[in-house]
């Protein structure tokens, strides 16, 4: 039975050498970690293992051989590949396209179609946000009317579907558990820049309008808050410019006469 090759200390430790080879190669963002190192068969050589992190490459890695000549002390790069493993040849298990995609993927010119049973929505004439305090039938009849009518939108959210984008919210970075938040002077629900939402989402969320916020534009919690609150107000207002003492803004007419 053959031996197996001498792992070459010198040539084994050269891991900084081969990563600067395999840099060289293929860019410095294309480049992992350290996967380990082998010893080929030869006198003093040895293989290096990065991790390879270009787009298209899954399971594939950077293979640098190095070597050492006899009685020598520098280690030299003999030869820079990629090299694929067992399962980068293999295509991925097969998605659904409506799998695959996740919050925030519809970019313009995408459509997504939404199901005709999505639990999200309802037809606009079943639902409603407000409470119904009168009498079942004349609620329905007027519901149906309505739908009719051709009035109000087709669909509407569900309460199943508020109740989800109310927990997603919650997670979010308008929720009222983060640092910028917990930071905060006061909450939004004191701030004058908090605009609420209408229906039953506005117990709890509205939309901030302050442009110095990065809330500016989004929905945010009422507990929610950031250094922008309308609450904190300078001690001196901010000085008046004096007029210049040459006008460079105004246009002489008859300049262009």
């Amino acid at each position: 039975m053959a031996k197996p090759p001498k792992l070459d200390a010198a040539a084994a430790e050269a891991v900084d050498l081969a990563r600067e080879a395999a840099i060289e190669q293929g860019g410095e963002h294309a480049v992992g970690e350290h996967l380990g190192v082998v010893a080929e068969e030869g006198d003093r050589i040895v293989t290096h293992s990065f991790e390879c992190l270009l787009p298209g490459y899954r399971d594939w890695r950077w293979a640098v051989t190095t070597v050492r000549a006899s009685r020598a002390r520098n280690v030299t790069v003999n030869e820079v590949v990629l090299l694929p493993q067992p399962d980068a040849l293999l295509a991925p298990e097969w998605v659904p396209w409506e799998d695959r995609i996740g919050a925030g993927d519809i970019a313009p010119g995408m459509l997504m179609a939404t199901p005709d049973n999505d639990p999200r929505l309802e037809p606009g004439f079943a639902a409603s946000d407000q409470l119904n305090d009168g009498d079942d039938a004349d609620w329905v009849q007027l519901r149906t009317t309505v739908a009719e009518l051709g009035l109000g939108r087709q669909r509407v959210l569900s309460r199943h579907g508020r109740d989800e984008a109310v927990e997603r919210w919650q997670r979010g970075e308008a929720g009222p558990n983060n640092e910028l938040s917990r930071e905060a002077p006061a909450n939004c629900a004191t701030c004058a820049y908090f605009v609420p939402l209408r229906g039953s989402l506005g117990v709890l969320y509205g939309a901030c309008t302050n442009e110095y916020s990065p809330s500016d534009g989004h929905v945010v919690h009422l507990d929610h808050g950031c250094g922008g609150h309308s609450d904190v107000v300078a001690e001196q207002r901010a000085k008046e410019l004096p007029a210049p003492a040459f006008d460079t803004i105004s246009i002489d007419e008859s300049l262009f006469d």
